[in-house]
């Protein structure tokens, strides 16, 4: 143990260890918790209240007006990046001092004024708190995390491109990010300025590669964050792999509706328009990042006719609770935006604080199985360290086989009989294998 981390003050990450299993068993189900439908609306648990724009501003930004809070320059040249910047907005822990100051040679403090905005100040606790401000802990390795758990540079064909699917690329178009999540599987590569003359040039070899490999029909653009580039290279980027035959979907991976949600501008989605079909996955991790603001950022995207679909990453502490869940999933619905992943949290170093039991997240969509509608829920992936690309879990809601019919249970925990096929013809072989032996 790192004594540096334990003269922090920060408690001990959890246990992360699998449920025991004892005889090869496996474990009871633990019973799905209380849930009503009220439990999934967006008001319905204790959450911190923001303070009013106005006040906010006169305390923390004064001169700035509300124009220049709209205006996503601002809020980029305004981001808290610093020991004072952070303590001027928030009453912070010794730990949360102590992590700022080790953060400035990994991943750096890089925070919005619109999202610090969110953060309860007086609670070093808060979900979003926590996602954002770095901790000790990042500074322990633990067994089995890496700084590339997936092995993305081994597939890596030219600088920025990773190429692991055989119809499809992930193009790294930045190294910038508005807000920098304290969980990033790419904190690595993270913390540039994105400047467009120095990216243009991996660009250049990222499009080539693509030009000459016929198979890639699909190019996920993500980095950083491609939204937060400057309207004309994302148009410039985007005409290009337009112009590639063999390319027919391009998609973008984003968490600025969540973080600087005035980016998405008329004119944004005008020229996003232009480059049909294109998708946008949006990155959401509490049900508290869905604010007014955040809804016309998606609403916009949505009439632009993208379709939206979410990525959530399962934190320990943040988000790993049912109702939590429940309200966010059913949040994004309502947003126009489909829950489409649920990650278990990448072993990048330093991440065990925020890591969950496996098990964990298939016991929440268990939780939440019948409870929201079927576009609600998500798949529970691992994205398989080393490369292995992504591996659904899922709960097992099958029972075996009662004679010819498979047995069932819902989400509810009845049990329901289904005239199975493949039953049937297991039971016929096994009544033809009986005679036999008689």
């Amino acid at each position: 143990m790192n004594t540096a981390i334990l003269e922090a003050g920060e408690a001990e990450p959890p246990d992360n260890g699998f449920a025991s299993r004892e005889n090869g068993q496996d474990p009871e189900e633990p019973p799905s918790p209380a849930l009503s439908p009220s439990t999934f609306r967006l008001r319905s648990a204790p959450r911190y209240e923001p303070e009013p724009l106005r006040a906010f501003l006169r305390r923390h930004f004064p001169g700035a007006t509300s124009a220049d809070w709209r205006d996503w320059h601002w809020q980029l040249a305004n981001r808290i990046t610093t020991l004072e910047g952070a303590g001027r907005l928030l009453a912070l822990s010794d730990a949360e001092k102590n992590a700022i100051g080790l953060a400035k040679s990994s991943l750096p403090l890089a925070v919005t004024p619109y999202y610090a905005r969110l953060l309860d100040p007086a609670d070093p606790g808060q979900a979003l708190r926590r996602m954002v401000l770095p901790s000790c802990w990042e500074a322990v390795r633990a067994p089995g995390e890496a700084d590339d758990p997936l092995g993305e540079d081994h597939d890596s064909p030219v600088p920025g491109l990773v190429h692991r699917y055989p119809n499809w690329v992930l193009f790294l178009v930045t190294d910038f990010c508005s807000t920098y999540c304290r969980y990033c599987t790419r904190s690595r590569g993270m913390g540039g300025q994105g400047h467009i003359e120095t990216l243009r040039k991996r660009w250049e070899l990222g499009l080539e590669y693509i030009r000459r490999t016929p198979q890639i029909q699909d190019v996920l653009l993500s980095g950083g964050d491609p939204l937060t580039m400057p309207e004309e290279a994302l148009d410039w980027l985007l005409t290009r792999l337009r112009a590639i035959p063999h390319v027919e979907i391009v998609r973008i991976g984003s968490k600025v509706p969540a973080v600087l949600p005035m980016r998405v501008t008329p004119s944004l989605t005008k020229m996003l328009k232009k480059h049909h079909p294109l998708w946008i996955s949006l990155h959401f991790a509490h049900p508290d990042e869905l604010t007014e603001d955040t809804r016309k950022a998606c609403a916009r995207l949505a009439d632009a006719g993208i379709p939206l679909g979410s990525q959530t990453v399962l934190l320990s502490g943040v988000n790993d609770d049912a109702a939590v869940m429940g309200r966010l999933f059913q949040g994004l619905l309502s947003f126009r935006v489909r829950p489409y992943y649920l990650y278990q949290c990448d072993p990048i170093s330093g991440s065990a604080h925020f890591r969950t039991p496996t098990s964990h997240g298939v016991e929440i969509l268990r939780a939440l199985r019948g409870r929201l509608t079927g576009y609600a829920m998500p798949t529970f992936v691992i994205d398989a360290p080393g490369g292995g690309g992504k591996i659904p879990l899922a709960p097992d809601y099958t029972r075996g086989y009662a004679g010819a019919d498979l047995m069932l249970r819902n989400y509810a925990g009845d049990l329901y009989r289904y005239p199975d096929p493949s039953g049937a013809t297991e039971a016929r072989l096994d009544m033809h294998n009986a005679k036999g032996a008689a």
